[in-house]
């Protein structure tokens, strides 16, 4: 059945926190893996979680980074991880195979924005490779532990996943646009979750994008303070100067509310902003989701191209 793309009434909103939108629901006995999961929104959902009682795992590119910042959270491991390189996104989910674990919630937290032209692997453009395609790719190697229990995977998108898919150059080979890019990987976030949740809701396992809002974090590392202070987020001593940020605690709730809530129950495959499920974007209109962003056509379109590219796909046979 397929959720519509229409707000559900919540009861949260744009101020919410991660706190507020858990409260009284446990999370002992459930095992959650968040990318990115000691920076930023990742490192407050990480806290959410586990102070809900989750067994939280933080695969991370900066191990040692990430211990140190997850020090004394209980209920929390890290492990080796870097999203751009398809090796280490096999080898960590081929540890948590062999674990014999399962689990229950996956956050596609981790993320680059705007950075300077890169490219890794055969080539790849960096934002899309590593904002997509080694989430698409991890997901997908660990499908074996996902659908027994009936998982869901939260995909961190954003309001630029409006910038659409760049189809006939997604690596950006000819003129590269560092804010392009980035938009091209959150929709792409988007789409992924879209075709993520047809496949996987016969097993149970749903899957959400959602939009965080704006939040100053490490995310933005790749941003000169000019920049910055010219487009009216920060003022020129560094501190917010947009009424419209949010905190983390306020900008993680999303990501966990989707997560988690029974809300969501036999729901999936809808975009989230805000702690409820996001309306179609409309000129003239703050927010919302864009029409071609949870396209299915373009949304089996691009998991046919992650799986040619990554050679991975877990339902290679269903397809």
């Amino acid at each position: 059945m397929t959720t519509p793309q229409h707000s559900i009434g919540s009861g949260f909103g744009a101020r919410s926190t991660t706190d507020e939108v858990l409260s009284g629901i446990g999370l002992a006995g459930r095992t959650a893996i968040v990318t990115g999961g000691y920076s930023g929104l990742g490192l407050e959902t990480t806290r959410a979680l586990a102070a809900a009682g989750a067994r939280v795992i933080v695969p991370a590119r900066r191990p040692e980074a990430a211990r140190d910042a997850v020090k004394g959270l209980a209920g929390v491991e890290t492990d080796d991880l870097d999203l751009s390189d398809l090796e280490s996104v096999r080898d960590f989910a081929d540890r948590f195979l062999a674990s014999g674990r399962t689990v229950d919630l996956v956050i596609n937290s981790a993320g680059v924005m705007a950075c300077p032209e890169t490219r890794v692997g055969p080539g790849w453009e960096a934002q899309f490779a590593t904002n997509h395609l080694g989430h698409y790719a991890l997901v997908n190697r660990l499908w074996p532990a996902l659908a027994p229990g009936g998982a869901r995977v939260v995909a961190v998108s954003s309001g630029a996943h409006g910038m659409g898919m760049r189809w006939d150059d997604p690596h950006f080979e000819h003129g590269y646009d560092r804010w392009q890019a980035y938009g091209q990987a959150k929709a792409a976030n988007v789409l992924f979750a879209v075709h993520l949740d047809a496949l996987g809701r016969d097993a149970g396992v749903r899957a959400f994008a959602v939009h965080p809002g704006s939040i100053l974090t490490p995310l933005q590392r790749h941003l000169p303070r000019a920049e910055m202070v010219e487009a009216g987020w920060i003022d020129e001593e560094g501190n917010p100067s947009d009424p419209a940020f949010k905190t983390p605690e306020q900008g993680a709730a999303t990501q966990v509310w989707a997560a988690t809530s029974p809300l969501l129950a036999g729901m999936g495959g809808v975009y989230c902003e805000d702690c409820d499920i996001a309306e179609p974007a409309e000129d003239g209109r703050e927010g919302g989701v864009h029409t071609a962003a949870t396209d299915p056509g373009q949304a089996a379109r691009l998991w046919a191209l992650s799986a040619g590219l990554t050679g991975v796909d877990a339902f290679a046979a269903t397809v």
